[in-house]
């Protein structure tokens, strides 16, 4: 079944949600018309500057609301998990910045809500959507890594000035991102990473350095993550919220035939190795393989969105979103492989917590 009618968009979380908000006023079926944060001075500065009139304080209000059709969840990550039920039971469709939950008995929750519901669900882990996780992607299914078998990321980013409000009380980041000692945040590098090998991971062993920075935080200054996938392939996973340094992300695959390496900043580019260039060990620029290997999609973007030249990739992510709407298809980061690129940071607090013993990830493809 095709729609054509126009889909109307209502944002929850107006300070964190304005990213999606020039992205689906770009698509021709949809339009940002509802915003609801419960600070109302926020709410008023974010609809002003972006001129969406419809305002809401009040979240059952918004989905009571018939004429919005989808909803953002831009909210705190304990919040995300309980606002989709509600959307999904208010027949909306839901799409839901990361993480998807923050407990198991969450993520079972989120399951059986998205199985009974006629609407779409879909993670919004838009790191899948940079262009050089892209390219690796599209290379690493073209043959040109060989058999991959390591891979790893890392999310270096201090945060601590958002720990608490102007008046010093903590905010929800305290609690949720390093308020529990586990490899939390970390669907941004391995929702990635698997992506490319196309497996799920199996178990986890976390081990942490111990709390140097900030005696405050119950969470590790930096939080180390081994994953096993299906296949006995190696991914490693390093989260650090609170060290005092400059942020970075990073990534990297090793195959039989090839590997990659991110930027580790200071004027570093992305780089790349492949036995099949008959140059020996030298690397490579990955922007060389852009013509290549980067799907057409991205050398001739549609016209709708020419202009986004620097945000092609939350376009692409809403674009995607609302096309499973429009033809009644599967979202491409679906439930279940939400779930694929959380748990595995949910489980790890046991983990680190008994010595870096290995853990089990469920797979909720299998729940009851």
């Amino acid at each position: 079944m095709t729609m054509t009618r126009q889909l109307n968009v209502g944002i929850v979380g107006a300070r964190r949600g304005t990213g999606f908000i020039q992205p689906f006023n770009t698509i021709a079926e949809t339009e940002v018309t509802a915003l609801c944060d419960l600070n109302e001075e926020t709410l008023r500065t974010v609809g002003t500057t972006h001129g969406v009139a419809k305002q809401f304080t009040d979240y059952e209000k918004l989905l009571e609301d018939d004429n919005i059709h989808i909803v953002v969840l831009a909210t705190p990550e304990n919040l995300h998990v309980p606002q989709t039920i509600a959307a999904l039971n208010a027949g909306k469709h839901v799409i839901s910045e990361v993480t998807a939950a923050v407990s198991l008995d969450q993520c079972a929750e989120l399951v059986r809500a998205v199985r009974k519901s006629r609407t779409k669900y879909m993670m919004a882990e838009n790191y899948c959507y940079l262009k050089s996780n892209v390219l690796i992607g599209n290379m690493v299914r073209r043959g040109m890594f060989g058999d991959i078998y390591f891979g790893e990321g890392e999310y270096l980013h201090n945060v601590k000035s958002l720990h608490h409000d102007s008046e010093g009380n903590p905010t929800w980041r305290y609690r949720w991102q390093v308020g529990v000692n586990r490899c939390n945040y970390a669907t941004h590098h391995l929702g990635p990473i698997l992506q490319w090998f196309n497996e799920r991971v199996v178990s986890v062993c976390c081990l942490g350095t111990g709390v140097h920075t900030d005696p405050e935080y119950t969470m590790e200054d930096t939080v180390m993550m081994l994953c096993k996938t299906e296949s006995g392939a190696l991914i490693k996973i390093r989260i650090d919220m609170l060290s005092n340094r400059p942020p970075n992300s990073y990534y990297s695959l090793q195959g039989t035939k090839g590997c990659y390496e991110g930027s580790r900043g200071f004027g570093d580019q992305p780089k790349i190795w492949l036995a099949e260039s008959g140059r020996g060990e030298e690397w490579m620029l990955l922007s060389a393989f852009e013509d290549e290997f980067l799907p057409d999609r991205w050398k001739n973007p549609p016209q709708e969105a020419a202009h986004l030249t620097d945000r092609l990739g939350d376009y692409f992510e809403l674009r995607d979103f609302v096309d499973c709407i429009i033809e009644d298809t599967e979202p491409p980061l679906d439930v279940y492989t939400a779930l694929d690129f959380t748990v595995p940071g949910l489980v790890s607090e046991q983990s680190i917590a008994n010595a870096g013993a290995p853990i089990a990830v469920p797979d909720f493809r299998i729940l009851d």
